[in-house]
Order: C-alpha cells, then sequence, then structure tokens
C-alpha cells in the first residue's frame, strides 16, 4: 500500500519519489501497524500457552510472532528504501536508452520511416 501511494502521489500531485514515500509511509503507518498488532497479539496465547497439548502448539505460536515481527520491521524500513532505489535505477536506465525524437518522422505511419520512401 506504501507503494501505491507513494506513486500515486508522483503522478498525480507531482511530488518527487523522496517526498512521495515519506507521505505515503506517514499516511500508511497506522493502518500496517494496525493489522499486524491485530495478527501478533492473536497469536500470543498460543506462543504463550500452557497446559494439556501447549507443547506442540507453542512452536507454531512461537514462529507466527517471529515471522509477523520480522515482517513488519522488513515493511517499514526497507520497502522505501527499496522504492528509492528502483527509482534511481529507472533514471539510469531512462538515460541510457536511444533517443529517436531527434528524427522528424522516424517510424511514424506516414512519416519518412516508411517502406514506400525506399
Amino acid at each position: 500500500m506504501m507503494i501505491d501511494f507513494a506513486l500515486s502521489a508522483e503522478r498525480n500531485e507531482g511530488m518527487n519519489p523522496r517526498d512521495a514515500i515519506f507521505q505515503a509511509c506517514l499516511l500508511r503507518f497506522r493502518p500496517i501497524m494496525m493489522t499486524t498488532m491485530c495478527a501478533l497479539l492473536g497469536g500470543m496465547p498460543m506462543a504463550l500457552g500452557f497446559g494439556a497439548g501447549a507443547e506442540l502448539r507453542k512452536p507454531l505460536g512461537i514462529s507466527i510472532v517471529g515471522g509477523l515481527v520480522v515482517s513488519q520491521m522488513l515493511t517499514l524500513f526497507t520497502t522505501p528504501v527499496v522504492y528509492l532505489y528502483f527509482d534511481r535505477l529507472r533514471k539510469i536506465f531512462a538515460r541510457r536508452q536511444p533517443s529517436y525524437r531527434h528524427r522528424p518522422g522516424f517510424l511514424i505511419p506516414g512519416g519518412i520511416g516508411k517502406i514506400s520512401d525506399r
């Protein structure tokens, strides 16, 4: 959702990528935290449980809680960084592509690049 909000801010509001992802992080932080905390707190009884059969359910609960914590950290910290790196790569590759704009009519129907001109 952060990427979707950032792309929307870039396209519709004309923001640069850094400001767009920062704004997206601010807007989406609360919903991301709410969904993760809901799932995390739902897995806590299984991770901390005791009683009959708890020794079988406890590893599953610990892996659910641990996985949610790790994925939350990855989402909040690496998503903006990866977004900015991909934007830099896009700019680098955009500079390397050949430009045909300096040739009027090239590959345009009815232009000088058509077969009948040969």
